[in-house]
């Protein structure tokens, strides 16, 4: 009887939360904060202490609700926080947020999972998913690389018989090379194009 209680509690709170993380979601986009790093930093600006905490919960939700482009609040983390310390902020909120999707795909199933996963999208890894040793191995090089579609690649992961163990030392091992590819890209890239261009 209290399992049950437990059970009910913790889905009613997961509906909570993913209800206000969608809402904000909402909001920040319709802010311009999800397209534009510098409106993101505007907005960050005059948090004080509380940028930081700010800042990995935004990366969180950005993680949990897979229809948000997690490119733009990456950049911005190291633009108004610095190389080292928005990469580290980056990776916390990723990391957190990687291990709470994974969570919810594994508790509620399928039935979460296809709000966010196409049928095309999953169709296009099904071979791989087929041998769990073969699928275990393309996640965490895609993972590792910059430019894959991390989000989902965890959610179709939470539906296969990978252990909660060996996803978090994926995600852990894995994200610091594509965050740190994925954040100085963005950020310098189109400055090391134009002195490249000009030379």
């Amino acid at each position: 009887m209290r399992t049950q209680t437990s059970k009910k509690l913790i889905t009613a709170a997961t509906i909570v939360i993913l209800i206000a993380m969608t809402f904000l979601s909402i909001k920040f986009y319709q802010l311009g904060y999800f397209q534009d790093p510098k409106k993101l930093q505007s907005f960050m600006k005059g948090k004080g202490i509380f940028a930081p905490a700010i800042f990995i919960f935004i990366q969180i939700i950005q993680v949990v609700i897979p229809i948000i482009p997690g490119g733009v609040s990456t950049a911005a983390g190291v633009l108004m926080f610095g190389p080292l310390w928005g990469f580290i902020y980056n990776y916390l909120g990723i990391v957190l947020g990687s291990l709470i999707l994974f969570f919810l795909g594994r508790h509620y199933g399928r039935a979460f999972v296809v709000h966010f996963v196409s049928q095309e999208m999953h169709n296009k890894y099904l071979s791989k998913l087929e041998n769990q040793k073969r699928w275990d191995t393309f996640f965490a090089l895609m993972i590792f690389f910059p430019f894959a579609p991390d989000d989902v690649l965890v959610l179709i992961s939470s539906l296969t018989e990978m252990t909660y163990k060996k996803f978090t030392w994926i995600i852990l091992l894995g994200k610091p090379a594509s965050i740190a590819v994925y954040s100085l890209a963005l950020v310098y890239g189109a400055e090391w194009l134009t002195r490249f261009l000009g030379q």
